[in-house]
């Protein structure tokens, strides 16, 4: 295994702390790592250097040198190496570290600089923090406790900018609140690669907007959201709807493609308010998609599915379970498993296949890659299927195969999980020949057609893994519980293992967990408890032959350390 070369250490001295950093990391950064705050609006990691706010000014020093034979002044008082201070404040963001480099961040002349630079951020600035989005996560509230000084100087009447301006279809501008920072401008310029917005006018009459005929619509704005410090840029679709403050945080996975961006969910009593990006960098730093934000509105949409159902009528799991087992004894079974499915899930669902002695197919969704954060594969979890080995080769494009035993009347019950035969290749006249068992979330063509109908969990209201394109496991957390009428997908596979035959296999996460690390050698010293928040990589050289979808990115490397119990 090859080692990464290791980075060009350098020590600086940061309020009297010495700290030794890689080469070029600026002085936010290098204060991060002391525990020290550099407050700052326009920097931020992930994108080019603007230096425009001036909120991280420090006092910059470097020891002191002869000009003409180069050796150390020393001073006498300390007998120290003197060190010769800059008489003006620099911009923090924009100074990296060098041997040497000598740097106060608490000195009287930065405080007062940036007492100065928060007088000017709130001379234009509206007072409605009440009413504000951002209030409880603004940058600007925030620093001003710290360095406003509490009175305002300012008599003149304050100009007035344009409210509620509409940058795009998820989008909403208050000019008002606007500081200038320029994050979203970069963002857009440098990640989306949609070079759509700019500032107009000058001085105090700058203001943020799009260029002529354009509109922020890509799918990535909602981003230019989350990084705003203040409450400039609003989502249209979270706007006014609650205070983050009373909102839960819970770590999940988007499950739009196979990228697996890290999420948090936000939610307060049972319902779900939003979903922002949460950092990974071997995944997908800070950003997510747009389209990824919306998956929580199947949650509570009119079409969820409530009630066990056997032959269109109310009934229960028990009787439920009772039924396929008698379905599946006149032999003839055939498994339709999902990519959208987690691990833990595909595990069991590969004990059921073998209980019902059935064929096992696994549905394809396959669209154009954006080369970002959206793969061509729109399934989220077609490698945790090769993983368990429910599978052993990737998915048709169609369920043809399957199609085809159905007209030849080899299959006679069909137990999909999760998924709409229909959409998935199969005519209206085959799911006719067939009994269709089908667990789900949401109302589809294989609900309505289906002979025993098992509601199951969206992924915000259970727990598990996913394995990503890079082959790297993830966990997601339950985030708020499921509604009446609806099971548990591993209590229900657990359970139609039992009545199939196959004995008893455990139906809670951590049980399986056990199962797993027994029966699947790539999980053997895993437990779900102890993955870590960024996840591990398997060993995906078993798979490197396997013809995955154009556009995406497979990286071939061995597992790391693996999290034990």
């Amino acid at each position: 295994m090859i080692q990464p070369a290791k980075p060009d250490l350098v020590t600086v001295n940061i309020d009297g702390k010495e700290i030794a950093v890689p080469k070029g990391t600026n002085v936010i950064e290098a204060a991060r790592q002391l525990g020290v705050d550099v407050p700052h609006y326009c920097y931020h990691p992930k994108l080019t250097v603007a230096g425009n706010c001036r909120m991280c000014l420090i006092e910059m020093g470097m020891p002191a040198v002869d000009p003409a034979t180069k050796a150390p002044i020393m001073d006498p008082a300390t007998g120290k190496q003197k060190i010769n201070w800059i008489p003006r404040p620099q911009i923090g963001c924009g100074t990296n570290a060098m041997p040497g480099l000598h740097i106060k961040t608490t000195s009287p002349m930065v405080k007062e600089a940036r007492e100065g630079v928060m007088e000017f951020l709130l001379i234009n600035h509206p007072l409605d923090c009440p009413i504000c989005d951002q209030a409880g996560e603004c940058k600007l509230q925030e620093q001003a406790t710290g360095y406003g000084r509490g009175y305002s100087r300012f008599i003149e009447e304050k100009n007035v900018k344009p409210k509620r301006t509409r940058l795009g279809p998820r989008v909403t501008l208050d000019d008002e609140r606007c500081i200038l920072c320029s994050r979203c401008i970069r963002f857009s310029r440098e990640i989306a690669k949609d070079d759509v917005l700019g500032f107009v006018d000058r001085g105090s009459y700058s203001t943020l907007t799009c260029f002529p005929g354009k509109e922020l619509a890509n799918n990535y704005s909602l981003n230019t959201v989350d990084i705003c410090p203040v409450g400039a840029l609003t989502s249209t679709d979270f706007r006014f709807k609650m205070r983050v403050w009373f909102l839960k945080q819970t770590p999940s996975i988007d499950t739009e493609s196979s990228v697996g961006a890290n999420t948090t969910v936000w939610s307060r009593e049972g319902v779900i308010y939003r979903i922002t990006p949460r950092q990974n960098d071997g995944v997908n730093d800070t950003w997510m998609t747009d389209s990824g934000r919306l998956l929580y509105k199947q949650v509570q949409a009119a079409d969820r599915l409530k009630g066990v159902k056997v032959e269109g009528q109310d009934s229960s799991l028990e009787i439920a379970a009772n039924t396929v087992a008698q379905l599946a004894s006149a032999g003839g079974v055939a498994v339709v498993g999902s990519g959208r499915s987690s691990v833990e899930e595909q595990f069991l669902a590969k004990k059921l296949a073998a209980a019902l002695k059935a064929s096992v197919s696994l549905v394809s969704r396959v669209g154009e890659g954006d080369g970002l954060l959206l793969s061509a594969d729109r399934n989220p979890n077609v490698r945790g299927a090769l993983v368990t080995g429910l599978v052993s080769a990737l998915p048709e494009a169609k369920l043809s195969a399957l199609a085809a035993d159905i007209e030849a009347g080899k299959i006679k019950t069909v137990v999909s999980i999760g998924e709409d035969l229909a959409a998935a290749g199969l005519a209206a006249a085959q799911l006719a020949k067939v009994a269709i068992v089908y667990l789900g979330t949401n109302a589809n063509a294989t609900s309505e057609a289906a002979k025993v109908l098992i509601p199951t969990l969206t992924v915000f209201e259970k727990s598990g893994t996913l394995v990503n394109q890079q082959f790297r496991i993830q966990k997601f957390a339950k985030a708020v519980p499921g509604p009446a009428g609806t099971s548990d997908d591993l209590a229900v596979l657990a359970k139609l293992v039992a009545a199939a035959g196959g004995g008893n296999v455990p139906g809670d996460l951590a049980g399986v967990w056990t199962a797993l690390a027994a029966e699947v050698p790539a999980l053997g010293t895993m437990t779900w408890r102890n993955l870590p928040a960024d996840g591990l990589l398997l060993d995906a050289t078993p798979f490197a032959t396997l013809p995955f979808a154009e556009g995406e990115t497979l990286h071939f490397k061995p597992a790391t350390a693996a999290a034990t119990a």
